[in-house]
């Protein structure tokens, strides 16, 4: 009997043992595949980086700006342009803004900006006859108090910068939610 016979007689009725190995060409497939896609990482992930890194960095908040001297502001508001550097990811600028300045009652100035809640119009002091002595908003109707407390259509009242007195000068700063109202 040749040895082929003898190993199926002693394994007596269980099946063969099959051994898997890789062929050559599977081998160089897994290989150069791999090698690829770790070349391909490694230059996808610094440009992930690249896009996603100005996402990750700390919000600054607003410098303060000089707008006006303070003997120029006075009971009704009045309307002031200033312009702000902002770097928006790689991007620098320097949009001109504008705010509402005016002393309230108390005799301490504040700033109003003058964007509508509603949908993000202009809003003017007096702007219409009908709502005098109030922020009126020309595109849907919304006015305003003398504070920025919304009396129709807005949902929230007008945003307030921050305000800070020096040297004579009305400085503004960061942008937030109205605390006058």
């Amino acid at each position: 009997m040749n040895d082929h016979t003898n190993q199926e007689t002693q394994h007596h009725g269980d099946k063969p043992v099959k051994r898997r190995e890789m062929s050559r060409r599977q081998f160089l497939s897994y290989t150069l595949g791999g090698a690829g896609a770790f070349m391909g990482a490694g230059m996808l992930v610094p440009m992930v980086r690249f896009a996603v890194d100005p996402v990750l960095q700390p919000k600054s908040q607003a410098e303060w700006v000089k707008v006006v001297e303070e003997s120029k502001v006075t009971n009704e508001p009045k309307s002031f342009k200033f312009q702000v550097h902002q770097v928006d990811g790689w991007y620098e600028s320097s949009p001109e803004l504008e705010a509402w300045i005016a002393k309230g009652p108390d005799g301490k100035i504040f700033a109003l900006n003058p964007t509508c809640k509603h949908l993000g119009c202009t809003v003017n002091w007096n702007g219409s006859p009908q709502f005098q002595n109030q922020y009126y908003c020309p595109c849907h109707g919304a006015h305003y108090t003398i504070d920025g407390k919304a009396l129709a259509v807005a949902p929230l009242p007008l945003d307030e910068y921050e305000v800070k007195i020096e040297n004579g000068f009305v400085y503004v700063g960061q942008l937030g939610p109205n605390k006058r109202v």
